[in-house]
């Protein structure tokens, strides 16, 4: 059968979008929190000299998170744990998912990882990562 055909006869491509729209609501509703890509979201701002990293970890503890920092990646890893005990709950939806995460965040510069502040506070986590002196960009002067 062609596709004109399909088209005079009927053929709804929205429908099928729609007929595949509830199995794929739960095939990524049941990913592993790591899976999903871009979890958790995070901010970068890079200075000469500096880094600056915010990431949204809502829900997780702070002693549930490991950094750490070799080279010019950082990575992000822990886990949220869930909000209750899914034995006797019939959920209805849900987005927000619990379990291991791993996010490695590619820096545009080597940093230093004696020089690296962390801070988490209201559920983000706030990085700040120091270029190490021996790589910072020096200013050579030319004589005449």
């Amino acid at each position: 059968m062609t596709m004109a055909s399909r088209l005079g006869g009927g053929f709804d491509p929205f429908g099928e979008f729609r007929r595949l729209q509830s199995p794929m609501h739960r095939l990524f509703g049941q990913r592993p929190l790591g899976a999903a890509a871009g979890f958790p979201a995070v901010n970068l701002w890079a200075g000469a000299d500096s880094v600056a990293i915010t990431a949204e970890l809502p829900g997780v503890d702070p002693a549930d998170v490991d950094l750490s920092v070799k080279d010019d990646v950082l990575t992000i890893r822990g886990s949220r744990r869930p909000s209750t005990d899914d034995s006797d709950v019939a959920w209805h939806r849900r987005e927000r998912t619990h379990g291991q995460f791993q996010r490695l965040v590619q820096l545009p510069f080597r940093v230093d990882p004696e020089r690296v502040d962390a801070r988490f506070a209201d559920g983000v986590l706030e990085v700040d990562l120091q270029r190490p002196e021996a790589d910072k960009p020096r200013r050579i002067e030319i004589k005449h």
